[in-house]
Order: structure tokens, then C-alpha cells, then sequence
């Protein structure tokens, strides 16, 4: 008779215990990820310096400025010849241009002590430094070498600048190469390597513990006694760990013994920055965990129960500062789970960004010209149409580090093709960490402000995009389209109004801040101390000797330099880099003696200044596109005085203080 009684009494305790510990309250998927984030802080860790070598794989902690020009002189691009073109004007083969060989050649590595003067060329290797007064490299095809003269007979005329890599052209100085938040891969190490950085600050990396817990559950590689199974949710955790940026830290199997999880818990929290447990969460009789963490340090369990099929069973909580999951034991609901909720947190806990799709389906905004017969990869990046995502090329060339560095990814035009028509579909494929479209795209014209406002932007969960094509280029992009906001500072001569004037019926203009421009020198030059800088010009204009270097066309700063020289065309007149940066590296190199580049740069390369006027760095955006999110924050960020603070810091005047 005691048999029948024993039984129903185990019954009884049995059905109590379940009716006292299932679960209260079963959380949507929502609610679930909103307690956690709103206990959990799923932010990057702190910074830690590594070594170069150490680097890959980590997450840049700190944006990165280059500390040099990249390069840091203006290079031949070719074997050839340095001339000034005006020389090689109207050449061809049957009327070659016979030009005198100056008495060096310039290899890799040599300095040049000759100055190349009319009627003369210097002999240049590929990677050589142009010497002063050449403003063109001639191709060494293009070439015939009589050595009993020592001169040459050039064949093909060249324009100016031809073959020739400008200082800073690839990096600028001062220039924001890398963002905070980039997984440095083998891309980012040649990057910084270029930069000549030996060290990197990047993201700790989240240490995670792992346990797993059952007494049916075996290691793998040991016998399997029965009604035992191996132990594969720990294996594949740990990996995935590792896969989104983590450290995993394996605490094997423990069983279910309430005494031994819980000392194996305490000692995972005491020295973690997560802990992720698999099994022990269904609250069946073996299922202990969640009586621990009740224990184990405020605020304890946030949700245990999630509408989820699979993963009902998870736990999530927080123990004495420390995160815990704790996951299902069936692999398919651990992994379902893990991947929803755990992944998210290590990659932010690690810097990185969220998972990414391999491939994304674009459309190219203008014609892209080819190589028939070749099949030609192009590097994009990837940018916000107003019908989609767009693929837009990349301008910098082979020779350029950032090129692959900015790419988003790149696609292919087939050998057959001449090009892509303006339009046309495309298959990104992705390079590196992955390719999210930004947020907001940026074109136009570079600036070290603009730099550091990006950094704020993305402190406030916006991801920039900024493409440097100059600041006709940035508003011609605007009007195709391809871009949020055109980055510019145009001079208008007829008005002589900054950028305004310019804009099309439908765009609207965003003040930025001042840049007072002048004109560089290197102290001690006679010509320019003590003058302003109209009659420092007037001076250098006056000395056949002196050679000025010139900014390209369409740049607002070349609008600026015409009105300075007329019609003159002095010496050095067509070369014409693109940025402040090389302006500045010519002058202090000696390559030039004078040019005009903005106040910061002149500061940064040890010149001297005399100021010119104060232009108009701004953004033009389309009308009715200010409700956009991301456009919306970096407007709203443009007033606030934390912005103003580091454009001052810079030298620059926000446009809210300009009188």
C-alpha cells in the first residue's frame, strides 16, 4: 500500500516545484532586446596600444590622422623624364622637341640638386622626387636619346602634371585616414604602415566566458556512455566568439550540482566582461541557473522567457556588473539565440560593426569608361541614390593605399564592354568588414574640420561617407544625385560671394565655417617678409627665378590664385596638385617658393603666412532632404558649441561667430 502513496506524493512535490518556477512572464523578442540594452551598455571597451604586426583583425579605438604627406613628395609615376611642358607643346614625331639632359639622374631615394630650366630635362625613375621647375614627367617610349649631344628628342607633347603624384595626393597631413570603429585588415596595416605609424590603439577585445551544463554532456573525443551526448553547443560558441571579435574563455562542462555551477559562475563574472551559459535555463528539475543568478549580485535575472520559436528558454542577466545569457540547451535554440542576442553585444563590446551581407545589388549614377578587351574591376564605394544604392567610383588610381581602403567593395566590367552606361545595375562585392551603405554621403572638398565632425557624427550612431573630388566636383555629384551633402568653398566673380550663388533652384546651403587663405613661403624669403600678400606676389611675379605652385582647376582656391596673377603665367603655373597639403609640401620642400593654401596647413608645414581673404567652407544639400536622420543630426551638429569648439581648435571660425 505505501507504494501507490509514495508515488502520488512524488508526483505532488514534483508538480508544485514546476508550478512554483515556470515562467511568470514571457517576454516578446522586442522586450527582450530592450531590457537587455537598457541594463547592458553595448558600447565599445576601452583602448589598449598594440604593435603593428599585432594589429590585424582588431578595431581602431581612435581615429587616425596621418602624420605625414603620403606621398610625401611630388613622384614621377612613370620612367621617363622631368620637363616643364611648355617645352614639349607641339611635339610629334614628325617635329620632335630636342631638349639638353641635365647632368643627374634622379633614382628612388635621390635627392635632385638641379633645377630644371627651360629647354632642359631631367633623367627620372618611377617613385623619383620632381625636381624644381619641372612640372610634367615625359614617358621614356615617348623619347629618343642622342648621347653625343646629351639631350633628347621628345616625340609626343604632355600637359601639365602629367605622371606626376602630387604630395599628400594619397594622404594628406593631418588628414583623418582611418575611422574609429574600422576592422583593420591587411588593407588598414599597409595603410599605417604607409602613415610610418609602428603602433595602433585599438578596442580591447571582450573577454567571454563559456560554460556548458548537464550531466548527460561529454567532451568531445572522450567515450560516450549512454544516455550521454557530446558537448557541441561549447565548441560552437566558442567559435562563434571568436568569429564576431571575441576572446572566448572555456570553463568546460559543469554539472548539475547547484554548489559547483555556482562556484564555476562566480569565478567566470569575478574576471569576464559576459558570461554565456548553455543549458540550465528550462527550469526542469535538473535546471539550477536560475535560482544562482538570483544570488549572485543585483540586478539579477532581466528576462527568462522570450516568444521565440526556438530559444523560449533564455535568461538573460546582469550579476555584479557582468553580463550573463544564459542559452537553450538544444543547439538550434542556443544558436537561434546566441546570434539574436549575444552577437550584437560581443560586437559592440569588440568595436565592431554590425553583421553584414556579402554582396549588394547597386546602380552606377554616371557612365563608367573601360579598356575594350579587359576586364576592369572598379573600386566603389557605396552611397544613397533617390532610387537606391548607388556604386560610385573611386577617383584615385592604382597607385593609391586609400583607394582600397575606401572601397566599399568593387565590380566588374567584362572584357567585351567599353563601359557601363549611366544607370546601370551592379553586383558590390564587398571588401573586408562589409558594405552597409552610410548613413550620409559625403563629396567635395576635403578639410581637417570636416574630419573631426565626421568623428562626432558617428559618436552620435551615424556612419559618413566622405569622397574628396573637390568642390565643382562635390556639387556636380549633388546634382547627379549621388551624394547627401556637396562639401564646397566656390568663389563666385561675378558676385565675389562664397558657394551661394552657385547652387541650383532646389538646393539650400548649410554654413559651415572660415578658412583664411593666404599666401606660403618659407621664412627668410625677402620677397614676401614683411609685405601683404598682393605685393608679395607682385615681387615673385617680377623674379624670373621665382617658382610659385598652383592649385587645380575648378578648386575655390584656384578662382582666388587667377585673381592674384591675371594673366600671368609664371613658373610653375601648371602645377596644379589638388590639395592645400601639397601645396605646402612643395614650398617647404623647396620644390616651389610660393603658393596659397590656408592658414592650419601653412601652420602645420612651418610656413610662413600672409593672409588673403577669409573663404567660405559650406555644404549644399537638396531642398526638403532635411528631415533625412542622418542629414538632420550633422545639420543640428554644425550649431552646437561642441562643434564650434574643435573647428577653433583648429583655426577655423564657425560660421555662427564669422561677423
Amino acid at each position: 500500500m505505501s507504494e501507490p502513496r509514495e508515488t502520488e506524493d512524488f508526483v505532488r512535490r514534483l508538480t508544485a516545484a514546476a508550478r512554483q518556477e515556470q515562467f511568470l512572464s514571457v517576454a516578446t523578442q522586442d522586450e527582450a532586446h530592450a531590457a537587455f540594452r537598457a541594463a547592458v551598455p553595448h558600447a565599445a571597451l576601452s583602448a589598449e596600444t598594440v604593435p603593428l604586426a599585432d594589429a590585424l583583425g582588431r578595431v581602431l579605438a581612435q581615429d587616425v590622422a596621418s602624420p605625414i604627406d603620403v606621398p610625401p613628395f611630388d613622384r614621377a609615376l612613370v620612367d621617363g623624364f622631368a620637363v616643364r611642358a611648355a617645352d614639349a607643346e607641339g611635339a610629334g614625331a614628325g617635329r620632335p622637341r630636342r631638349l639638353a639632359l641635365n647632368r643627374e639622374i634622379l633614382a628612388c631615394g635621390v635627392s635632385p640638386s638641379l633645377s630644371v630650366a627651360p629647354g632642359t630635362a631631367t633623367p627620372i625613375a618611377t617613385g623619383g622626387v620632381i625636381p624644381r621647375g619641372a612640372d610634367a614627367v615625359v614617358m621614356v617610349e615617348h623619347t629618343e636619346l642622342d648621347e653625343a649631344a646629351l639631350a633628347i628628342d621628345l616625340s609626343a607633347p604632355v600637359r601639365p602634371g602629367q605622371f606626376v603624384g602630387y604630395a599628400g595626393a594619397d594622404m594628406a597631413l593631418g588628414e583623418t585616414v582611418l575611422r574609429k570603429g574600422l576592422p583593420i585588415t591587411a588593407r588598414e596595416i599597409g595603410m599605417l604602415a604607409a602613415c610610418g605609424l609602428a603602433a595602433v590603439p585599438v578596442v580591447r577585445r571582450p573577454s567571454i566566458a563559456i560554460l556548458s551544463t548537464g550531466d548527460e554532456l561529454v567532451a568531445p573525443g572522450a567515450t560516450l556512455p549512454p544516455g550521454s551526448i557530446y558537448d557541441s553547443n561549447g565548441a560552437i560558441v566558442a567559435a562563434s566568439v571568436t568569429e564576431n571579435g571575441g576572446e572566448p574563455a572555456p570553463f568546460g562542462i559543469v554539472r548539475d550540482d547547484e554548489a559547483a555551477l555556482e562556484r564555476a559562475l562566480r569565478e567566470a563574472i569575478s574576471g569576464h566582461d559576459l558570461v554565456v551559459l548553455s543549458g540550465g535555463t528550462s527550469k526542469g528539475a535538473g535546471d539550477v541557473s536560475h535560482r544562482i543568478l538570483d544570488r549572485l549580485g543585483a540586478p539579477g535575472i532581466l528576462v527568462h522567457g522570450v516568444a521565440l520559436k526556438p530559444g523560449k528558454p533564455l535568461c538573460l542577466a546582469v550579476a555584479a556588473g557582468t553580463p550573463v545569457v544564459v542559452l537553450p540547451g538544444f543547439p538550434t535554440s542556443a544558436m537561434f539565440t546566441f546570434h539574436e542576442f549575444v552577437v550584437p553585444l560581443i560586437r559592440a563590446l569588440a568595436g565592431l560593426p554590425p553583421r553584414e551581407e556579402t554582396a549588394v545589388a547597386a546602380r552606377v549614377p554616371q557612365r563608367v569608361p573601360s579598356e575594350l578587351g579587359r576586364t576592369e574591376f572598379v573600386m566603389a564605394s557605396l552611397g544613397r541614390g533617390l532610387d537606391g544604392p548607388v556604386a560610385l567610383p573611386l577617383p584615385k588610381g592604382s597607385g593609391s593605399v586609400t583607394a582600397f581602403s575606401q572601397a566599399d567593395g568593387f565590380f566588374a566590367i567584362p572584357a567585351p564592354r567599353s563601359g557601363l552606361e549611366a544607370g546601370e545595375a551592379v553586383s558590390l562585392v564587398r571588401l573586408g568588414a562589409g558594405v552597409r551603405a552610410p548613413d550620409l554621403t559625403i563629396v567635395g572638398s576635403h578639410c581637417v574640420g570636416l574630419d573631426r565632425l565626421v568623428g562626432l557624427l558617428a559618436n552620435r550612431g551615424y556612419r559618413a561617407r566622405t569622397v574628396w573630388v573637390g568642390s565643382a566636383g562635390g556639387l556636380a555629384a549633388l546634382r547627379r544625385g549621388e551624394c547627401d551633402l556637396a562639401a564646397m568653398h566656390l568663389l563666385d566673380p561675378e558676385t565675389g560671394l562664397y558657394n551661394a550663388p552657385l547652387l541650383d533652384a532646389g538646393m539650400r546651403l548649410a554654413p559651415g565655417w572660415r578658412r583664411l587663405q593666404g599666401v606660403v613661403f618659407r621664412a627668410g624669403d625677402g620677397r614676401f617678409e614683411g609685405r601683404k600678400a598682393a605685393d608679395g606676389v607682385a615681387a615673385a611675379l617680377a623674379d624670373p627665378d621665382a617658382v610659385m605652385v598652383n592649385r587645380n582647376a575648378g578648386s575655390g582656391t584656384r578662382l582666388l590664385i587667377d585673381g592674384l596673377v591675371g594673366g600671368a603665367r609664371p613658373t610653375g603655373f601648371w602645377n596644379q596638385p589638388r590639395s592645400h597639403n601639397a601645396v605646402a609640401a612643395a614650398v617647404a620642400q623647396g620644390r616651389a617658393d610660393w603658393g596659397v593654401a590656408i592658414a592650419s596647413v601653412a601652420e602645420a608645414y612651418g610656413l610662413n603666412f600672409l593672409p588673403l581673404t577669409e573663404e567660405h567652407y559650406d555644404f549644399a544639400y537638396a531642398a526638403g532632404a532635411e528631415d533625412r536622420p542622418a542629414l538632420a543630426a550633422f545639420l543640428a551638429l554644425l550649431r552646437t558649441s561642441e562643434a564650434a569648439a574643435v573647428l577653433e581648435a583648429l583655426g577655423f571660425t564657425p560660421a555662427g561667430d564669422a561677423p
